[in-house]
């Protein structure tokens, strides 16, 4: 792939896939090809201080979801990061919104650093912080609003989670502004570092960690999940079509 509008054409056959197969990464999937047509929306209207660029990185970008989602499909090794998501999508206990921070997770805190580097391979990486900042703004919009509106598939999410407040858990706190800076560090890490496969491993390790909390949150969270879980969509395709929906709304507000 070298364009966007390949990207998207692989993004719909995914989410095609997941629908049919009744698979939970097509939450996610659903999800990043929405801020995938964002961005090349941005793109054509000349919103990115280097549109050229910011087609690059998005290419690169999804890439390393698209090969871990083909990786997976193939029982090819996948990073421990997406390999946890991709486990994660075959079991009915987790919610939508477990699933959608599981991806988000592994493409955010790992990916980006990543393909914000070999974007700039032999160039100053500071010069592209203001577009990567900037991709970030757009995927923190859509999950917001998605999280604002979670109550179109799962009902009672936004009932129970604050008699969790105050805990200090990592489904609870999960921030695509701390994502981000934290996928900022390891950009800089990354492209200064000549080892890259070194860093890649040391940082996935740390971020399968993180999907793990997300994964097994603590016993009272655990329990309100439970409740929570008995009144979300139980066909995967239904919530997909829900999530669609929401994801949609929020794309024409920008």
């Amino acid at each position: 792939m070298t364009t966007i509008n390949e990207v998207l054409l692989r993004m719909d056959q995914i989410v095609a896939e997941c629908h049919q197969r009744q698979s939970r990464m097509g939450y996610f999937a659903i999800l990043y090809r929405q801020v995938t047509r964002r961005i090349r929306d941005g793109i054509l209207a000349g919103e990115f201080l280097d549109n050229p660029r910011m087609e690059l990185l998005d290419v690169l970008f999804a890439q390393r979801f698209i090969e871990a989602y083909d990786f997976w499909n193939a029982n090819q090794s996948a990073t421990q990061s997406w390999r946890l998501a991709f486990q994660a999508s075959s079991n009915s206990k987790h919610l939508v919104i477990q699933h959608l921070f599981l991806g988000i997770n592994a493409h955010i805190n790992l990916d980006l650093g990543i393909a914000a580097s070999e974007t700039m391979r032999g160039k100053n990486l500071l010069d592209i912080k203001a577009d990567f900042d900037k991709i970030n703004e757009i995927l923190a919009e859509l999950v917001d609003d998605v999280k604002a509106n979670i109550s179109k598939v799962s009902p009672i999410f936004g009932w129970l989670i604050p008699l969790a407040k105050g805990k200090d858990e990592m489904l609870l706190n999960f921030s695509i502004q701390l994502a981000r800076d934290g996928a900022w560090k390891y950009a800089k890490e990354y492209h200064a570092d000549p080892n890259k496969e070194f860093q890649i491993n040391d940082r996935d390790n740390n971020i399968a960690a993180l999907a793990q909390k997300l994964i097994n949150p603590g016993k009272l969270l655990s329990f309100l999940i439970r409740i929570i879980g008995f009144a979300e969509w139980k066909t995967v395709s239904k919530t997909m079509e829900q999530l669609d929906q929401v994801a949609h709304k929020t794309f024409q507000k920008f």
